[in-house]
């Protein structure tokens, strides 16, 4: 039961009502408070923000931050447990990296944004990265990444491949990509994949299936019904129809 009755009334019960049903859920408070609970550590953030740049195993975080392996542990644990960073094994190796959710790219927003906040750049020895280089960096990546794609177009990398490979969280990647190009990078490749599909049925007389592997597909199935919901027909009616016209 929400209590309305205030010591003073200001002619906002309305608004009032509302707060107050929101101060009673006081398990959603507990929930953000333990999350910033775990950034509560400046060694913590630092590996935290880290990770939200690269994908690094234990051995290098440490050379990193210039501490202990077992240091970094003891960090690493209660960001994993919370959900902030997530790992995976290679061999006998572990690697870490920011989870790829929305709790964990706004702590990460946050963080560069208090930052550049109370920490302002007055001169280049304080501030070797200035905002807008670094805000730069990521799109100079994307946009290499692109490219790369553009010449692979046989193969079918994926985002966690490329995060893994270029230092940059799936996340960051994700909303960078579809900042720059105006779409997800998956619908951005795959009209790339069906415009070269359609040169190639028009221009060689490679077999259906030769095509699908040409620009990624294993399944001749898949590569069909793809290139059908972009040109509304299938590839041997496109080639049939280009070769009447």
């Amino acid at each position: 039961m929400i209590n309305m009755e205030l010591p003073h009334h200001h002619g906002e019960g309305k608004k009032t009502a509302v707060l107050q049903m929101q101060l009673s859920r006081v398990k959603r408070f507990q929930t953000v408070a333990e999350v910033f609970r775990q950034l509560g550590d400046t060694t913590r953030i630092r590996i935290f923000w880290l990770l939200c740049h690269c994908e690094e195993c234990v051995v290098n975080i440490s050379a990193m931050m210039e501490m202990s392996s077992p240091a970094v542990s003891y960090h690493l644990r209660p960001l994993r447990t919370s959900g902030l960073i997530i790992s995976r094994r290679e061999g006998k190796e572990v690697y870490y990296r920011a989870a790829n959710t929305p709790e964990a790219q706004l702590l990460h927003q946050m963080i560069e944004q208090v930052m550049e906040v109370t920490c302002p750049e007055h001169t280049q020895e304080s501030a070797p990265l200035k905002a807008a280089e670094y805000q730069d960096e990521p799109v100079e990546t994307v946009r290499e990444i692109h490219d790369r794609l553009l010449e692979n177009l046989d193969r079918k990398i994926t985002i966690e491949e490329l995060s893994r490979q270029y230092h940059m969280n799936p996340t960051t990647l994700k909303m960078t990509f579809k900042s720059v190009y105006g779409t997800s990078l998956a619908a951005h490749m795959k009209e790339h994949r069906m415009e070269r599909a359609a040169r190639l049925l028009r221009e060689t007389d490679m077999s259906i299936a030769e095509i699908a592997r040409a620009v990624g597909y294993d399944s001749q199935s898949r590569f069909a019904a793809a290139f059908k919901g972009v040109f509304q027909v299938l590839p041997r009616e496109y080639r049939r129809n280009i070769g009447g016209a």
